[in-house]
């Protein structure tokens, strides 16, 4: 993955704050879309990292 999750969560934190200052409702939807496609990614590299760190039984 070419973003670390430190990263993803800056940037979906950073889209869901501007979406609370008063935009047109088309780019607070694409803010918040984008911002729920990053939290997607932290969890799927979250659930790869879990699964990858677990010994196999």
């Amino acid at each position: 993955m070419t973003r670390t999750i430190n990263d993803l969560r800056d940037q979906a934190d950073r889209a869901e704050r501007l979406a609370r200052t008063g935009m047109d409702s088309l780019t607070v939807e694409c803010l918040r879309a984008y911002a729920e496609e990053c939290r997607s990614q932290i969890a799927a590299a979250e659930r790869e990292r879990q699964s990858g760190a677990s010994p196999a039984a």
